[in-house]
C-alpha cells in the first residue's frame, strides 16, 4: 500500500539516522528537503498535509533519491543546491557544500564594508561562490573578485552569479594569488581548505564526496593558510583586512601566523557553536 507523507517522515526518518549515524532531528529534516523537491512544495505544506499519498511516479522518484542519500551521498548534491545567506546555490561535486558556520566569514566581511560607496572585495577559493555572491548581493555597491584554481568549480559560480543576477562579482581562474597581476583589495576573504591530508574524517560522512582539493592542505592542514597569509599584503591596501575560515583548533597558529606577517588588530571570532572560526587581521601598510 502506498504511504502517506506522516509514513515516510517516520519510517524513512529512522532508517536514514540508524544508516548514517545521524540523530533522529537532523535525519527527519533531510527526508523532508527530498520530499519536497519530489512534490515540488514547501515546507509549510508538507507538514501540514501528513495525510497526502504519493503517487507511483512520485513514489519511485523519492526512492531513487531516499537510496542515494542511504548511500551517504550528500543531500546538497543529491537535489543540486544548497541555501547560504538567505540565497540558492547550486552546488555539485567540484564544490563545497556551503556550511552555516561559513555564514560568519560573511558578517565578519560585511562589518567591514561600507554600506555605499567603493569597496574592492577578494574571495579566494571561491567554489560555489557562496561567499562572493553573498557579499556582493548585500554590498551592490562593492566590488568582488573571486578566484579558484578549478575551471569546473568557477562554471558552477558563474551559473550562480548569472542566476542572482549578480553584476558586480568577476570570476577568475586563478591558483590564490598568481592571476591577480598586482591587483588590490580592501578585503581579501577566503575559506581555504585546512584539513590534515592524513586526517581520519576526510573517510567519513560528507565530505567524502566533496572535492579533496577544497577540504585537505598539507600534513597539519596549514599550508594554504601559510600561503594565503605570506602573500594577502601585496594584494591590501593599506588598512585592508584578511579574515581566513579555519578548523576548530587552528585559531591560534593562525593568528600567530598573522601576526607574524606583520598584521595587526588580529583577533579570531566564535561561531555558533562557541568554538573560534575565523581569524583576521588589518595591514597597516602595504608592501
Amino acid at each position: 500500500m502506498p504511504s502517506n507523507i506522516a509514513e515516510i517522515l517516520r519510517n524513512d526518518g529512522r532508517q536514514l539516522g540508524a544508516s548514517l549515524a545521524m540523530d533522529s532531528g537532523s535525519a527527519r529534516i533531510e527526508v523532508q528537503c527530498l520530499l519536497q523537491a519530489v512534490l515540488q512544495i514547501n515546507r509549510a505544506w508538507l507538514l501540514t498535509h501528513p495525510e497526502h499519498i504519493l503517487d507511483a511516479e512520485q513514489q519511485a522518484h523519492y526512492a531513487a533519491l531516499f537510496e542515494r542519500r542511504l548511500h551517504g551521498e550528500p543531500v546538497a548534491y543529491i537535489l543540486g543546491e544548497r541555501e547560504f545567506y538567505g540565497l540558492n546555490f547550486k552546488v555539485t561535486p567540484a564544490t563545497l557544500i556551503p556550511r552555516p558556520e561559513t555564514e560568519l566569514l560573511v558578517e565578519l566581511a560585511l562589518q567591514r564594508i561600507p554600506q555605499q560607496g567603493r569597496c574592492r572585495v577578494l574571495d579566494l577559493g571561491t567554489g560555489s561562490g557562496a561567499i562572493a555572491m553573498s557579499i556582493a548581493h548585500a554590498r551592490p555597491d562593492a566590488e568582488v573578485v573571486a578566484v579558484d584554481a578549478s575551471s569546473a568549480a568557477l562554471e558552477v559560480a558563474q551559473f550562480n552569479a548569472k542566476r542572482l543576477g549578480l553584476s558586480n562579482v568577476r570570476l577568475l581562474l586563478s591558483d590564490w594569488f598568481t592571476a591577480l597581476n598586482g591587483e588590490r583589495f580592501d578585503i581579501i576573504v577566503s575559506n581555504p581548505p585546512y584539513i590534515a591530508a592524513d586526517d581520519v574524517h576526510l573517510s567519513q560522512g560528507d565530505v567524502r564526496f566533496e572535492p579533496h582539493s577544497a577540504l585537505a592542505s598539507g600534513a597539519d592542514g596549514l599550508e594554504g593558510i601559510r600561503r594565503i597569509t605570506e602573500q594577502a599584503r601585496e594584494h591590501l591596501n593599506v588598512n585592508g583586512w584578511l579574515l581566513l575560515e579555519h578548523g576548530y583548533d587552528q585559531a591560534t597558529q593562525v593568528r600567530a601566523q598573522l601576526r607574524q606577517r606583520g598584521f595587526t588588530s588580529v583577533f579570531s571570532a566564535l561561531d555558533l557553536a562557541g568554538i573560534e572560526r575565523v581569524s583576521g587581521g588589518s595591514c597597516p601598510i602595504g608592501k
